[in-house]
């Protein structure tokens, strides 16, 4: 259990009674699921602790904001990348899985951050929501894709595992069996390569 820790006078408190109430410590006030949502967008950083154990439930919660929003018609999580990352659940790479969704993120934050400034630029001000809406559906086709090929790096995992299994019976070393640096050296290419062709888009 993840209960409240001593850089959290940095952080909004919000409490989450049993009622499924939230409290607002800042503010003194009950807040809802939209008010924690406009927070996030404001970036007010806030952590989320249950009342009664004093757990840290922040995780369940930005996730139940998520679940909230795609329910309200806000679709960005693409069915076929949901049932991906559904799919690590459990599997070898799990743990890698996380790192990389953050770093991804942010690269594509960052750039789209970008790609807004250029276009108000050339526009004057006039910002083409259509145009924006078909480049924010290629990047994140291009993010998804980039989910995709995480496929080689599973069947390289099963490999390993069998050829473990092998050597083990056999008495032999097992062969190209790659380690975790190698593995980690490869997902950096491949954020590499999103971060370029990302860029690429802005600078059209």
């Amino acid at each position: 259990m993840t209960t409240k820790k001593s850089d959290d006078q940095d952080r909004v408190v919000i409490k989450k009674y049993a009622n499924r109430r939230l409290y607002n410590t800042a503010t003194s006030s009950y807040v809802t699921l939209d008010h924690l949502s406009q927070m996030v967008k404001d970036n007010t950083d806030f952590v989320v602790y249950d009342a009664k154990t004093g757990e840290d439930i922040t995780r369940p919660v930005l996730t139940q904001i998520i679940v909230e929003e795609e329910n309200k018609g806000q679709n960005l999580l693409p069915i076929s990348f949901l049932r991906q990352l559904i799919g690590f659940y459990g599997d070898s790479l799990q743990g890698l899985v996380p790192s990389y969704l953050e770093q991804a993120m942010r690269s594509f934050a960052h750039n789209q951050e970008q790609m807004r400034e250029y276009m108000q630029g050339t526009m004057q001000g006039i910002f083409p929501f259509g145009q924006f809406e078909e480049m924010n559906k290629q990047n994140m086709a291009l993010f998804e894709q980039t989910m995709k090929m995480f496929s080689p790096f599973l069947q390289e995992e099963a490999d390993k595992a069998n050829g473990k299994a092998d050597a083990a019976q056999t008495g032999k070393p097992a062969k190209n069996d790659a380690s975790l640096d190698d593995l980690k050296s490869q997902l950096e290419a491949m954020q590499a390569q999103l971060n370029s062709l990302v860029n690429n888009k802005a600078s059209k």
